[in-house]
C-alpha cells in the first residue's frame, strides 16, 4: 500500500512537471502616441486586434498625447514605452532623460514642403525668399524644413517663417503662404483630393533622418528585455500585416478610429498607402546609423543641441526579432 501511494505521488508530480505551464502574468502597457486616433496608426490596431500584444503577455492601452510629455513620462519610468520622433529622442537624451529608441517604425522622415505648382518651387534652393507656413518653430515640421533648407544651401534668415498652427491646408488654399511644411502622408493627400496641383519636396528625398519609432527607458531595457522584445515584435508584426494587406488593416482601423467611418474613404486609404511607403524596409524596425548621425547634425546646426551625444545610448537594434 505504501509503495503504491509512493508511485502515485511520483506519477502526479511528473504529470504536473510535464503538463501545461502557468500563464505568465499579463503586463498592462499604456502606450502614448503623438496624435489623435488616426488611420496612420493602423499597425497598432492590427496588432491589438489580432492578439500580437496579448500573445506577448501585454495588455495594451493606447493613449494620445504630446511627444514631449510622453518622453518625460517614459524618462521618469512612469510609463515604459511611447512612440515619438527621432529628434525628440535626441533632445530628451540631451536633457538627461534615460530613454532609448528600440524600433524604427518610419524608415523615411514623414515631412514635406509643398506649394502650388505656380510658385515655381521644384528644389530646396527655390525656397529662398519664400514665406513658409508651419505649426511653429518646433517639432518635426520645423526640423524637416530646416533639413530641406540646409540641403538647398538656404539659411533660415533667407525665408519668412509663418507660425500658423495646424492650418496648412487652409493657408495654402487661400494663398496666405507660398509654401507650407506638412506631414507627407496627410496634407498633400488632402489637397490633391481637392484638385490642388502641388509641387512637393520630400525631406526623405534629400536626407535620411531618424524618424518615428518605439522608445523605452534604460531601466526597462536592462531589467525586462523580454517585455521590450514582446512590444517590438508585436509592433513589427502589425506593420508587416498592414503592408501585406492594407484593406484588412483599414477595416480593422474602423473599430479604433471613431471618425474614420464618416471620413472620405478614398482619401483615408490614400493616407494609409502613403504611410506604408514610408514604413517599408528590407528589415522592419532597424535603425540606420547614418539617419541618427544626420539628425544629430541638423539639431547641432539649429543649436537645439550644444554638443554631440553618444548615439550608442540613444538607439539600439538588439531587440529586433
Amino acid at each position: 500500500m505504501k509503495r503504491s501511494l509512493h508511485w502515485m505521488i511520483l506519477a502526479l508530480f511528473l504529470l504536473a512537471a510535464c503538463g501545461p505551464k502557468p500563464t505568465p502574468g499579463v503586463i498592462h502597457i499604456r502606450l502614448p502616441l503623438g496624435y489623435i486616433p488616426n488611420i496612420q496608426f493602423a499597425p497598432l490596431y492590427v496588432a491589438a486586434q489580432r492578439g500580437y500584444f496579448s500573445d506577448a503577455g501585454i495588455e495594451l492601452e493606447l493613449a494620445y498625447m504630446d511627444e514631449n510629455q510622453a518622453a518625460a513620462l517614459v524618462g521618469a519610468n512612469n510609463l515604459q514605452f511611447a512612440v515619438i520622433s527621432g529628434e525628440q529622442v535626441l533632445l530628451a537624451r540631451a536633457q538627461g532623460l534615460p530613454i532609448i529608441y528600440v524600433a524604427a517604425w518610419y524608415q523615411q522622415y514623414p515631412v514635406s514642403v509643398i506649394a502650388k505648382t505656380g510658385q515655381g518651387i521644384s528644389a530646396p534652393a527655390d525656397l529662398r525668399g519664400k514665406t513658409i507656413g508651419l505649426p511653429g518653430l518646433y517639432g518635426a515640421n520645423y526640423i524637416g524644413l530646416r533639413a530641406l533648407l540646409h540641403a538647398g544651401g538656404v539659411n533660415e534668415s533667407e525665408v519668412t517663417l509663418d507660425s500658423i498652427g495646424y492650418t496648412q491646408v487652409e493657408a495654402l488654399t487661400a494663398d496666405r503662404d507660398q509654401a507650407v511644411s506638412v506631414y507627407t502622408n496627410n496634407e498633400p493627400v488632402q489637397l490633391r483630393s481637392l484638385g490642388t496641383s502641388l509641387s512637393e519636396l520630400r525631406v526623405a528625398d534629400y536626407v535620411q533622418l531618424a524618424s518615428n519609432g518605439l522608445i523605452t527607458n534604460d531601466a526597462t531595457a536592462a531589467g525586462n528585455p523580454r517585455l521590450v522584445r514582446g512590444m517590438v515584435g508585436a509592433l513589427l508584426h502589425g506593420i508587416s500585416d498592414t503592408i501585406a494587406d492594407p484593406e484588412a488593416a483599414y477595416q480593422i482601423s474602423l473599430g479604433y478610429v471613431d471618425t474614420l467611418a464618416q471620413a472620405n474613404t478614398a482619401v483615408q486609404k490614400q493616407v494609409l498607402a502613403t504611410s506604408i511607403e514610408l514604413w517599408k524596409a528590407d528589415r522592419l524596425g532597424k535603425s540606420n546609423p547614418a539617419a541618427w548621425e544626420n539628425m544629430q547634425a541638423v539639431l547641432l546646426d539649429m543649436n537645439l543641441l550644444t554638443q554631440k551625444l553618444d548615439l550608442s545610448r540613444v538607439y539600439t537594434n538588439e531587440f529586433l526579432p
